[in-house]
């Protein structure tokens, strides 16, 4: 795995080149907001198929550019590459808009090293997946193109948050699959979220109006007790998947 690390504190900066070269990982450095954006851009040119996986290691606070500017210019220019986000910053909103601007996870300092290397490895392996996964998906006249991560229904885009676009995706992933509560807070949220939360059931409200208000044929079904799907009704005359 390869890792680019964004980070202007020289202290911390040495200590994760050394902790994670003693890992077998490849490591890349920048100091700066403009330096760290260019390295990322680069590496994204240069990332084929069969590739090693790219994790970015972002920090928040950056001379010449933060890493909110970072994170939101790269997922607007479409680069896929699993930001991991660290910040000194620990408020709820400070974390929220780190995951609004396309951040994966979120990492508070001070933190331990075999936490930072665990999240490392999980956004890895999910990026190993996506190499071999389909680009787009499409459920009836919803399409989701997982490079630019961008939504659209019948032709008309969605104004989608990272979270949602999160649980969008991991619902159009199997069309018609019941997916429980707990399924979705592991795999959208992580493992460390409260399993007696109602975020999800939040996140399906928000998520259920804005892709199927005002539709004829919503998508987005529950199941009461068991969880909820997303599939195209019978009656659309369109192919379920794509």
């Amino acid at each position: 795995m390869n890792i680019i690390l964004i980070e202007d504190d020289p202290r911390i900066a040495d200590f994760l080149q050394r902790g994670l070269k003693a890992e077998g990982l490849q490591i890349q450095r920048a100091a700066t907001g403009p330096e760290g954006l260019a390295l990322v851009q680069d590496a994204a040119r240069q990332s084929a198929p069969g590739h090693a996986p790219t994790v970015v290691v972002l920090d928040l606070m950056l001379p010449g550019m933060n890493g909110l500017e970072i994170c939101q210019t790269l997922r607007a220019q479409g680069v896929p590459f699993p930001i991991l986000m660290l910040t000194a910053l620990s408020a709820l909103e400070d974390r929220v808009a780190g995951l609004r601007m396309g951040a994966d996870d979120y990492l508070c300092k001070p933190f331990e090293f075999e936490e930072l290397l665990a999240r490392l490895e999980a956004l890895g392996r999910r990026a190993k997946g996506m190499a071999s996964r389909p680009s787009q998906l499409q459920v009836a006249d919803i399409v989701l193109d997982r490079d630019s991560m961008r939504a659209s229904r019948a032709g008309e885009a969605l104004n989608l948050t990272a979270r949602e676009l999160a649980l969008l995706e991991l619902l159009m992933s199997a069309p018609g699959r019941l997916f429980s509560r707990e399924r979705i807070l592991s795999s959208v949220w992580g493992l460390n979220e409260d399993p007696l939360t109602n975020v999800v059931d939040v996140y399906i409200r928000r998520l259920r109006s804005k892709i199927d208000e005002g539709r004829a044929a919503p998508l987005i079904q529950t199941m009461r007790g068991l969880g909820y799907r997303l599939e195209a009704p019978a009656d659309m005359g369109l192919p379920p998947t794509a």
